[in-house]
């Protein structure tokens, strides 16, 4: 059975689109059978993910483990089934997917009071064209300068 004993960075980078994990000798331990092997920079070096889903990219990659003078590879797919794997992995993109997500929730929350500004409007003009037809003068005033504030309002705010 295979299970991860240590998993390190040795270095994180990132672009606009990955964040890259870089492994290096000593940093990155399994154990299989009940023995440990460590990681060694023979092969794949490097783990690639997606900054917006967080999936691995390279899942093809292959890397060697060393116990003694007997080395194994193991395939990046082997590893992503293992749930330690993926939970190191993913505490580790956590800083550099943070700061992404909270630009993202800043700007879905301005999206959604746009949207709030413009249904409120539009409702305050059905309910003026609602009190013109029943000939509701005071209403009707009363609609229009909430109309006006929330414009005026709006155009302060920005």
């Amino acid at each position: 059975m295979l299970s991860i004993k240590n998993l390190k960075p040795y270095k994180v980078s990132k672009d606009e689109k990955y964040i890259y994990v870089t492994l290096a000798y000593r940093h990155f331990d399994i154990l299989m059978q009940g023995e440990t092997f460590q990681f060694i920079p023979i092969e794949a070096t490097t783990i690639q993910l997606s900054r917006y889903t967080r999936q691995v990219i390279n899942q093809s990659a292959r890397f060697a483990f060393q116990r003694e003078n007997k080395i194994i590879y193991i395939k990046m797919s082997s590893l992503i089934i293992l749930p330690m794997f993926m939970e190191s992995i993913n505490k580790i993109a956590d800083n550099y997917l943070k700061r992404k997500a909270s630009q993202n929730n800043q700007n879905s929350n301005s999206k959604l009071d746009l949207i709030f500004y413009e249904l409120e409007r539009e409702n305050i003009k059905r309910l003026i064209d609602q009190a013109l037809d029943r000939k509701c003068e005071y209403e009707f005033n009363m609609l229009v300068k909430q109309l006006r504030d929330q414009t005026i309002q709006n155009s302060t705010n920005d």
